[in-house]
């Protein structure tokens, strides 16, 4: 479980990320929260794990205040959160299974990792993930000799490999094409249902939100504006979270890129 209590995050500058947030996310659950660029989103999925951090409140993961987290706590979080980016991070000139098995870099000592010498047991997990979302055949190609949309499946395997309790997806569609974006959309759920893995994911898609999610999380300037089931999410919900009339090329297209 994830709670959220009371947390405010405020950069150096003086921008406000986070303003009063106050969720549980349960267990199993798949969410999508959207809102306008600049709305907090992408600062409450990256908090998860630390990647930025709250300036107030607590935040719990699995009943402990991640807030507090120094060194090897930090560490054992991010292995147990794992993190899919819009650009997929990977290593564009090692080979697909090197990138793969970087998911298990926090279960490795750092003699092994640095010598790419992983147990046989890792390597077949990484190639289980990889067959998971139907890119086996790509294990020995160089990561930048792929399309986006087999680099993003080669992300979700390094995550599967990983062996994480939550996802945490940030915009993981953003920079693909309708039919792979959806593609990669159905593997994310896929999982999320057949591992019971709590999954959270930043989302400018009005109708994958409507078609992907449990639950949706409306976000505007750091606060939570609107959280509740798919089903009792209407036009007008995403109109008083964007701010605005919601029209046809919208729900296509993305309300936060205008």
């Amino acid at each position: 479980m994830i709670q959220f209590k009371d947390v405010d995050l405020v950069y150096p500058n003086g921008t406000v990320g986070l303003k009063n947030v106050n969720l549980t996310i349960n267990d199993g659950e798949f969410v999508v929260v959207v809102g306008l660029s600049g709305a907090g989103k992408s600062t409450l999925i990256r908090s998860i794990n630390r990647l930025v951090t709250p300036t107030s409140g607590e935040l719990l993961v699995d009943n402990e205040d991640i807030l507090k987290y120094r060194g090897s706590d930090l560490r054992k979080l991010r292995t147990k959160t794992g993190m899919i980016f819009q650009n997929y991070n990977l290593v564009k000139r090692s080979s697909v299974i090197k990138n793969v098995l970087a998911g298990r870099l926090g279960h490795t000592g750092t003699l092994r990792s640095i010598f790419n010498a992983y147990k046989k047991e890792d390597v077949g997990l990484a190639y289980e993930s990889l067959k998971r979302v139907n890119i086996a055949e790509k294990i020995y190609n160089r990561a930048d000799e792929l399309s986006g949309g087999q680099q993003q499946r080669v992300s979700i395997a390094r995550v599967l490999t990983q062996q994480p309790k939550y996802i945490l997806a940030d915009e993981p569609v953003a920079s693909l094409d309708p039919p792979t974006s959806h593609q990669v959309m159905t593997y994310l759920r896929k999982i999320n249902k057949e591992d019971n893995l709590t999954t959270i994911v930043n989302l400018h898609f009005i109708d994958m939100a409507m078609e992907y999610a449990d639950r949706i999380i409306g976000m505007r300037a750091g606060e939570v504006v609107f959280d509740g089931p798919v089903s009792e999410v209407t036009e007008k919900t995403f109109e008083e979270i964007y701010g605005r009339s919601i029209r046809e090329d919208d729900l296509r297209g993305g309300a936060d890129q205008s």
